[in-house]
C-alpha cells in the first residue's frame, strides 16, 4: 500500500489510494475513528475524496494521533510560544518522511546534488524536534557538497559564501525564515543569478509582520532576484507544498488541498472560493492523512493554492501565512 503512495500519476489513482488510506486509518487510528463515529461516517458510505472527514489539527496538541502500533522513531513538535501547548507528531516510519521530502524536492527542483544548500533557520535550530530542521539537515547531507550547511548567527560569513558560490555559477538553494533573510539583506546587497531564495515563513515576534507581497518585494530587491520561493509545511504533515513565486503553491502528486466552509466545517467548497485549508497528505499513512488546518486560502482549477491568512490562535509550523 505504502509503495503506491509515491507512484500516483492520475487523479483516479489518487482517489483510490486516498480511499484505501482512509479505510486503514479509520480502522487503526483510535482518535480518528472516534471523530468519524461522532459524525456517523463509515468507509462503506464514502465514494469520493471530498466525503472523507478531516481531523481538526488541534487534536495533535491533546492526543496521540497514530494509525500504527510500531515503535515511535521520531517525535516532531511545533514551535509554539512559551507556555503554549505544542503539537506533537509521532512518526513510526521516518523513511516515509524522507521519501516524501526527497521525492517532493526532486519533483519540483531536480537533483539535490546539483545544489549547495545554505540554511538560515536560527529560531528552529534553537529548539528540539523541528521537522523542518530534520528535512533541511538531510537535504544538506544529500547535496554532498562541503559548502552546504546551517548558519545560526554568522550572517556575514553566509553573505560571503552566498556571493562566492553564486558568482562561480553554482546552483544555490538558500532556505530561511523571513526575519533572518531580512537581516541578511540588511548586511549586504546581492545580485544573485544562480540562487533560489526560499522562505519558510516565520516572523513571530521577531519583526513587524509584513504582508507576503511586501515581504517578497523587499527580499527580491535585496537579493536581486525576480521571484521568492516559499515552502508550505507543518509539524503535523510529512509532505510540503512549494511556490516558485507570487505565493502560488503546488503540491506533489500524493498531496492535495481542499477548502472547507468557514461556517460549516463539514462542507467542502467549490474551486476558487476562500475557506479553511484541508490537507490530504497520503505520506502521513501512519498518523492521519486528512487534516483540517487553521489556515485560510483558496484552491485554483489546476490544483495550485494560495494561503490568505489564518484563523486566530493558530501556531502552525513556519506560519507561512502573513495575513494579506
Amino acid at each position: 500500500m505504502q509503495n503506491n503512495i509515491f507512484n500516483i500519476q492520475t487523479q483516479e489513482e489518487f482517489k483510490q489510494v486516498a480511499l484505501n488510506v482512509f479505510k486503514h486509518q479509520f480502522k487503526n487510528n483510535k482518535v480518528y475513528r472516534s471523530f468519524c463515529d461522532l459524525l456517523y461516517i463509515h468507509p462503506s458510505n464514502i465514494t469520493k475524496v471530498e466525503e472523507i472527514p478531516f481531523l481538526p489539527i488541534q487534536f495533535f496538541k491533546s492526543r496521540k494521533i497514530l494509525s500504527s502500533l510500531e515503535e515511535v522513531q521520531e517525535t516532531f513538535t511545533s514551535s509554539g510560544t512559551t507556555g503554549s501547548i505544542t503539537s506533537k507528531h509521532f512518526v513510526t516510519d521516518i523513511n516515509l518522511y524522507k521519501e516524501s521530502y526527497l521525492k517532493g524536492f526532486s519533483h519540483f527542483y531536480g537533483n539535490i546534488e546539483d545544489y549547495v544548500v545554505l540554511a538560515l533557520l536560527p529560531n528552529y535550530l534553537e529548539r528540539e524536534g523541528s521537522s523542518l530542521v530534520f528535512m533541511v539537515d538531510d537535504l544538506i547531507q544529500k547535496s554532498k557538497n562541503s559548502e552546504s550547511g546551517f548558519y545560526l548567527n554568522n550572517i556575514e560569513e553566509l553573505a560571503k559564501k552566498l556571493t562566492e558560490q553564486d558568482k562561480k555559477g553554482q546552483k544555490v538553494l538558500l532556505i530561511g525564515v523571513s526575519f533572518a533573510l531580512l537581516d541578511l539583506i540588511e548586511t549586504a546587497q546581492f545580485n544573485l543569478k544562480n540562487t533560489i531564495i526560499m522562505e519558510t515563513g516565520g516572523m513571530k515576534g521577531r519583526r513587524k509582520e509584513l504582508v507576503r507581497e511586501e515581504l517578497h518585494q523587499i527580499l527580491q530587491n535585496g537579493f536581486g532576484v525576480s521571484e521568492i520561493h516559499s515552502e508550505y509545511g507543518m509539524t503535523e504533515l510529512l509532505s510540503q507544498g512549494y511556490s516558485d513565486g507570487n505565493g502560488v503553491f503546488k503540491t506533489p502528486p500524493w498531496m492535495k488541498i481542499l477548502t472547507r466552509d468557514t461556517e460549516d466545517a463539514l462542507t467542502i467548497q467549490q474551486i476558487g472560493k476562500t475557506g479553511g485549508i484541508n490537507v490530504i497528505d497520503l505520506a502521513n499513512y501512519n498518523s492521519c492523512s486528512f487534516i483540517a488546518t487553521q489556515d485560510l486560502g483558496k484552491v485554483h482549477k489546476n490544483g495550485t493554492f494560495e494561503i490568505i491568512g489564518r484563523f486566530d490562535n493558530s501556531d502552525i509550523r513556519g506560519c507561512n501565512l502573513m495575513v494579506l
